[in-house]
């Protein structure tokens, strides 16, 4: 398989409002499920929650 079928590019926007995003890669087999980290939003300057927004 390819290398960009098993591991997406994905975008995680800020929970805060700030419309401020990271973007990764995760793996679609081992989380399929929205993933949703806690990152450091800098407009904040705080840590919030970022949820995956493909």
């Amino acid at each position: 398989m390819a290398r960009n079928e098993i591991r997406l590019k994905i975008k995680l926007r800020s929970t805060g409002g700030t419309g401020y995003t990271y973007i990764t890669r995760k793996n679609r087999r081992n989380d399929p499920d929205r993933m949703v980290l806690r990152k450091y939003d800098p407009i904040l300057r705080k840590h919030v929650d970022f949820r995956e927004d493909r």
